[in-house]
């Protein structure tokens, strides 16, 4: 009996140490698997945030690469800014490069325009053969000027216009009236091109959109033709009701609705690759007097001027004009004596350049006109005008005698060649102006 009951007591205490042994056993196996699961949530989080850290790196690389990539851009491709002064940079080299080689005699015929007429000698123009040729290989002038009588039919036109071009060694304007109204060459003749209405008519609508849309009409059709300059529009303001020469030609007596029509049509011209020409600066609106017969006067002051007659010019010269046309007219109380305006230094450089700031081309106004011929030579006319600083003399009395004193003034030191030279790269810039821009 003692017996079993230390049997029983060892199975006991076996099972006893076996349940403790296992119990162990569990607790360690449950030491091991913390442990290991520690372990596995370390490397785990480890991994990620080496994951997060891969991924914030190629965020940061491509971030920096699309950066780089901007600014590679922004290199290469230059500002619209920095395009405009490449380009213009472009045309000061191609006009300059030009200009140098020129003989100083083509230099100076480069600033006549002229009839097709004064230019061959023969009395009516209306083809360019072999006349035309030879008569541009000794005067290369810088321009010509058609009226009527060298406007027989459409082909006729054009074929004249485009040998002309051809003969020509030098880029050509090639120029008309073509206003509206009652001043249209073209317009007024047989050709059958679509008419336009006068300025005034325009201009009494109070709609800019009109005037644009009228110089568009013409634009394309002088383009049609052969024609890249128009002397238009016309920026005087009718001040004075009896005056017959400007009339109807001007948009207004207001300068406001002058300087808003003004401008519009200016855009309507050069946005059709037809150059515009302003006229009459300072301004015809005040005056009685003809200057095709006579001189024409104005008492107007400078800062009267500058309250009414000034205001178109400085619109038209924001609206970026090519050229600017000179009247002939006299303005004592501006001036100081009865020199015409095209031969003042005081309007043409003072005024129009400095104080206005116009770097463009300066015409005068027809130089065979009694207002110019009833006191001055066709060569005193031509030298004086260009110590005024005008950059082209248009239709002078007698053209070979103008040139040829323009010449002599140059050789014999009255005018230097490179004054010749300011005037001729104020003119190439617009003759070549597209050309540098393709």
């Amino acid at each position: 009996m003692a017996r079993k009951e230390e049997q029983e007591l060892s199975r006991r205490e076996i099972r006893r140490r076996r349940k403790k042994r296992a119990q162990i056993i569990a607790y360690l196996i449950l030491v091991l698997l913390a442990l290991l699961a520690g372990i596995g949530i370390f490397f785990g989080a480890k991994q990620l945030l080496k994951i997060s850290n891969d991924k914030k790196q190629e965020e940061l690389e491509s971030q920096q690469a699309e950066e780089e990539t901007q600014t590679e851009a922004q290199i290469s491709e230059p500002t619209t800014e920095e395009s405009t002064e490449e380009a213009a940079d472009e045309l000061d080299v191609l006009v300059d490069s030009n200009i140098e080689t020129m003989s100083l005699e083509d230099k100076v015929a480069g600033l006549f325009m002229i009839t097709p007429e004064a230019l061959t000698g023969v009395g009516k123009v209306i083809q360019a053969g072999d006349g035309t040729k030879t008569a541009l290989e000794t005067y290369p002038v810088g321009g010509l000027i058609y009226f009527d009588q060298n406007m027989k039919d459409a082909e006729q036109l054009k074929t004249m216009l485009s040998n002309t071009i051809l003969y020509s060694k030098y880029p050509l304007f090639l120029g008309i009236d073509e206003e509206g109204g009652k001043v249209a060459r073209l317009g007024n003749s047989e050709l059958g091109v679509e008419k336009v209405d006068e300025a005034a008519t325009i201009g009494a609508t109070g709609d800019a959109t009109k005037a644009y849309d009228s110089m568009t009409t013409i634009a394309d059709y002088l383009s049609e033709y052969g024609f890249n300059l128009d002397f238009a529009p016309v920026a005087d303001v009718l001040t004075n009701p009896d005056n017959e020469v400007i009339g109807t030609r001007a948009y207004s007596s207001d300068p406001e609705v002058v300087a808003t029509m003004v401008q519009s049509a200016i855009e309507g011209l050069q946005e059709h690759k037809v150059s515009a020409c302003m006229k009459h600066f300072p301004g015809l609106g005040d005056v009685v007097q003809d200057p095709h017969k006579e001189s024409a006067t104005t008492d107007k002051s400078l800062a009267e001027m500058r309250e009414t007659e000034l205001i178109p010019y400085i619109t038209g010269i924001e609206a970026g004009t090519d050229m600017i046309m000179i009247s002939n007219m006299l303005a004592p109380q501006v001036i100081g004596d009865n020199t015409p305006c095209c031969m003042s230094p005081l309007l043409v450089t003072d005024v129009l350049r400095t104080e206005l700031g116009y770097n463009g081309i300066v015409i005068t106004d027809a130089m065979n006109m009694g207002a110019i011929t009833n006191s001055y030579s066709s060569e005193e006319a031509a030298v004086q005008a260009i110590q005024a600083g005008v950059d082209i003399i248009l239709m002078p009395e007698d053209f070979k005698a103008a040139y040829q004193g323009v010449l002599d003034a140059v050789k014999g030191g009255t005018i230097t060649e490179e004054r010749i030279n300011e005037s001729l790269h104020r003119i190439y810039r617009v003759k070549y102006k597209d050309t540098a821009t393709q």
